[in-house]
């Protein structure tokens, strides 16, 4: 998918530059002139990254940066003439992933911005990867090929009994009465059968518990129904 950038620079010249060249390297390009056109740009439309010079008029690129991290984990790179030590360590400090000083060479430029793109790209990949793998105490629960692994040690679970222990997961310490884990399991009405319940709960302790008879992970809330906490 193609990378939508913007740019936010008062230089003309400076601006078509640039936008020019990551046109060339294959990028969708935004560009603005001022810091309210960035901030209005970046809380309206979805960016892969910002390059943001600091001088420009109306809010500064240090007020924008602010701005833009109070929304967005988005990577942003400092572009700017004024390169002094104090200006570095202020840009990164509020948030900046990367400084470039004018003038620049556009090779030392493209280097740059490919690499605050992948870093993200990587970043947000791994997150979606933690987020199929649920970890509770010592269990790993997979929810992408529905496998489960207490102490790294496979356990085996019917598809129902994984379901239950996903919905616990998924909702820790949240509160499920017995017809809410039928219907949302069993995808039907609940006519008042307990036990089926009783049996998938019971067995699933005996699968994922130390003691299944002072259970860690699924309580009881007798009257109520069960939760997960963890």
């Amino acid at each position: 998918m193609q990378k939508h950038i913007l740019l936010v620079e008062d230089d003309e010249a400076i601006r078509e530059m640039v936008e020019k060249f990551l046109l060339m390297e294959g990028f969708l390009v935004s560009s603005v002139s001022n810091g309210e056109e960035a901030v209005q740009q970046c809380l309206s439309t979805s960016f892969d990254l910002v390059i943001l010079d600091i001088m420009i008029p109306k809010l500064d690129g240090l007020e924008v940066l602010k701005i833009i991290r109070q929304q967005e984990a988005l990577p942003i790179i400092i572009m700017s003439a004024k390169d002094s030590d104090v200006d570095k360590a202020l840009g990164l400090g509020l948030g900046a992933d990367d400084y470039i000083a004018k003038p620049f060479s556009m090779l030392e430029f493209s280097a740059r911005v490919k690499a605050a793109i992948r870093r993200a790209t990587k970043y947000s990949n791994q997150i979606e990867e933690k987020q199929d793998v649920l970890i509770v105490g010592d269990l790993s629960i997979n929810v992408t090929n529905f496998s489960v692994e207490k102490n790294q040690q496979i356990v085996k679970l019917t598809s129902k009994e994984f379901g239950i222990l996903k919905l616990f997961a998924t909702n820790r310490n949240r509160v499920f009465t017995k017809q809410q884990i039928y219907q949302q399991i069993w995808n039907d009405e609940y006519y008042g059968d307990e036990n089926i319940i009783n049996v998938h709960i019971r067995r699933l302790r005996e699968k994922i518990e130390d003691d299944p008879s002072n259970p860690q992970y699924i309580k009881t809330l007798w009257g109520i129904g069960y939760k997960l906490e963890g």
